[in-house]
């Protein structure tokens, strides 16, 4: 079964984010909390949103998703940010009901676009994107700005008279 998250789930939530980053080998860098997720999901201004997988009432997987906008298209898409099931559940069809899921909502709403990243090393999870008909973007590469790179951009519109409150 696939449901909207509630408040409630947050906890699985958070655990399985802690799983996916164990899989990703990157634990040490799933610092989100609680309060963070539960303000990012289900504060007044929700930054994104989640579905729940759903096996004999208990979760087994989710996928965490938010709007991007395509000026090439002028509609809105989605990103999905994680998809996670836990392994004792994969092979039941819950990571292609989530998918099918956000499909869903991207047609019923006219986004035209339904994106997500995958580690080049994570051959499981290719194959099985390629199998629905998902194709990789390439010519693309992710770029990111973190730490004190960050930080150090940020300072540069500070000298040049911008203020995050007037942009």
């Amino acid at each position: 079964m696939i449901r909207e998250a509630a408040a409630a789930d947050v906890p699985a939530i958070l655990a399985m984010i802690r799983e996916l980053a164990e899989y990703e080998r990157a634990l040490e860098s799933a610092r989100a909390t609680e309060a963070q997720l539960t303000e990012a999901l289900f504060g007044p201004q929700p930054a994104a949103f989640a579905l729940m997988a759903e096996e004999d009432g208990e979760p087994v997987g989710f996928a965490l998703w938010f709007r991007n906008f395509s000026t090439w298209t002028g509609t809105h898409g989605v990103y999905l940010e994680d998809l996670y099931v836990r392994p004792e559940a994969r092979g039941g069809g819950h990571g292609k009901a989530l998918l099918a899921a956000l499909a869903e909502i991207c047609v019923a709403r006219g986004y035209e676009r339904f994106e997500w990243s995958v580690l080049d090393w994570n051959e499981p999870s290719i194959g099985f994107y390629r199998s629905i008909g998902a194709q990789p973007m390439d010519g693309w590469t992710v770029f990111r700005l973190t730490g004190k790179e960050l930080h150090a951009l940020a300072d540069t519109t500070r000298v040049n008279g911008a203020s995050p409150s007037r942009i």
